[in-house]
């Protein structure tokens, strides 16, 4: 394997040497001094000699000034002239000092930090965030609502027929997606194999180097499991480049990774608090200044991912397409055994990352995304703009960007186990966040629906609209179709004398149907080996969801009140199952 970084960083990176060993020996060959970052911090009067981008871009930060000579700590003394040639043209004397890449990415975190979090809020586009959000925004929709009161007060008839309609509407279009990506996934065809064709043996391309991102908040259990998964990553470390991000006053954190010896390609970036955003999206567009690789992937913090995923991710990158700029893995659960939630947390995984959602890319579809086990081409999230530091579904909203830009998302063949929420009250809070951020993305995408289609084509706008109003529909409508239980039992309803026993024997059977593609997918979802033992709780999945109504009111209450507010979920509450992951 080929790797085009510096013998320093492979070192480090095997453990074979200290940063400060690799440091004292650089300095001996090049006769370059050493500054010590932390004891002496670089001056801030010297950081507006250049923007911070100059400085991001060249892994370098302004010491100090001796006389009329500034002093420029860097990593790489090799690769000084430009930096001095740049700092030539603002008249500027500049002599490289050495300091490790960690201390100076932390000085420029310090030096920059209003900058730097204030771009990390506002990265994406005004148009396409949902940052300037106010109920105003919404107004069109609480209009609509309160007619839709009004309406249903004065002609309870056809106030509720109006629900009955869209409930059904909302039904039909997320079943019609959910079908098509079953089908597509059934008709999949397994890529063929590679003809062995006699020739030399051509010289393998270098590896790529990986950043991962890795955002942690208030997690006091997951440290040390954390760092535990992450060193069975078979990839070279020398290449690896993983960053966890901390909030500023995350003191619990902190706590938790203090008592933790860190590997030396695992590194830590604090984020600056400012207005009290603190959002995994602001996060991880903060710590993206300070990535080094070529692709940019992320986890979260109680993932498990498999050894041998980053060979993975780096050998479909070379061989895909340059359209595909995102590669989205598999997510499952290492706690299905649990209890019940967790059983049918896991079906419900195993049914959209190994069903639905491989046939929805397979389609061409627009690709929500999962938000973790995600992986892309570097040069391209940054020109996208990253993510939206202010929404909390921050994942789908990219997969709608990347598509409204023309690029394409893959499923690529690699797990990542995660902790299934088996708890009711926080998994409502964890799925009221989700809801809450596709009722923004909608609304933010849906803003100019003329210039959504046209971005995206029919096919994609369609599928857009199937998931996220279907989506949103079945959780909101869902105890207007419940009610529909009194007429299927005998008892009094509203629409019993409007309604004709041919429709509601109709309205039955697509709720009927609409089960029984759940089922399907459910069953096709968990009949490997691993996960059989799931297909007798497939069943009593139409008891799991109705957990997710109470969730929505909840999401639609706090759209209204604190859109941008992040209910944590709480991780490391469960043991790993060795034998299911």
């Amino acid at each position: 394997m080929r790797l085009k970084i510096p013998l320093g960083r492979i070192i480090v990176a095997e453990g074979w040497a200290q940063p400060d060993d690799v440091l004292k020996a650089m300095s001996a060959q090049t006769g370059v001094q050493i500054a010590d970052l932390a004891a002496d911090p670089p001056a801030p009067e010297l950081a507006g000699l250049m923007p911070v981008g100059f400085w991001l871009e060249n892994d370098a930060v302004p010491w100090m000034r001796v006389g009329e000579t500034v002093l420029v700590a860097t990593p790489r003394p090799d690769r000084f002239d430009a930096i001095r040639a740049a700092l030539s043209a603002a008249d500027v004397t500049a002599v490289p000092v050495l300091a490790t890449e960690q201390h100076i990415h932390s000085a420029l975190a310090r030096l920059f930090s209003a900058q730097l979090a204030e771009a990390a809020e506002t990265c994406v586009a005004s148009r396409l965030s949902c940052r300037d959000w106010k109920i105003a925004s919404g107004l069109p929709g609480v209009l609509l609502a309160v007619l839709s009161i009004l309406l249903a007060t004065f002609f309870p008839g056809w106030g509720l027929a109006a629900l009955v309609l869209a409930a059904l509407f909302t039904l039909f279009l997320f079943a019609t997606l959910r079908v098509a990506g079953f089908a597509a996934h059934m008709a999949r065809k397994p890529r063929p194999r590679a003809k062995q064709v006699p020739c030399a043996a051509p010289r393998p391309a270098p590896s790529p180097s990986i950043s991962i991102l890795v955002p942690l908040y208030k997690e006091r259990e997951i440290a040390g499991a954390l760092v535990r998964r992450l060193c069975r990553l078979t990839y070279p470390k020398a290449l690896l480049d993983v960053i966890l991000v901390l909030e500023e006053k995350d003191d619990v954190t902190r706590a938790a990774l203090d008592g933790v010896k860190l590997p030396h390609w695992i590194r830590v970036i604090r984020v600056p608090d400012r207005n009290r955003l603190t959002t995994k999206p602001r996060a991880m567009n903060f710590a993206m200044n300070f990535c080094r690789g070529e692709i940019v992937g992320v986890w979260d913090a109680e993932d498990a991912p498999a050894p041998d995923q980053l060979e993975r991710i780096a050998a479909r990158f070379a061989e895909a397409p340059p359209e595909v700029v995102c590669l989205q893995g598999i997510l499952d659960y290492y706690n299905p055994r649990t209890n019940w939630r967790a059983r049918c947390f896991t079906i419900e995984y195993c049914s959209w990352f190994r069903v639905v959602l491989p046939g929805i890319a397979r389609l061409g579809l627009v690709v929500p995304l999962g938000g973790t086990t995600l992986f892309f081409r570097r040069e391209v999230l940054e020109e996208l703009g990253r993510w939206d530091a202010h929404n909390v579904t921050e994942d789908a909203d990219l997969g709608v960007r990347l598509c409204r830009a023309g690029y394409r998302t893959e499923m690529v063949d690699t797990v990542t186990h995660e902790e299934a929420n088996f708890r009711a009250w926080p998994w409502i809070r964890q799925r009221s966040r989700w809801l809450k951020g596709f009722m923004v993305t909608y609304l933010v995408h849906m803003r100019s629906p003329r210039r959504l289609l046209a971005d995206l084509g029919l096919k994609r706008f369609l599928g857009f609209q199937a998931f996220f109003l279907g989506t949103l529909g079945q959780f909101l409508l869902a105890p207007v179709l419940w009610s529909f239980w009194l007429l299927f039992l005998g008892l009094p309803h509203p629409l019993g004398s409007v309604l004709p026993p041919q429709v509601v024997t109709a309205l039955a059977g697509l709720i009927v149907l609409a089960e029984l593609i759940n089922i399907a997918v459910g069953l096709t979802a968990v009949a490997s080996k691993q996960r059989r033992f799931l297909i007798p709780w497939v069943p009593t999945m139409m008891l799991y969801f109705p957990f997710g109504v109470i969730a929505a009111y909840k999401a639609l209450w706090e759209l209204a009140i604190k859109p941008y507010f992040w209910d944590k979920t709480r991780h490391g509450q469960a043991a790993e199952d060795h034998a299911e992951a």
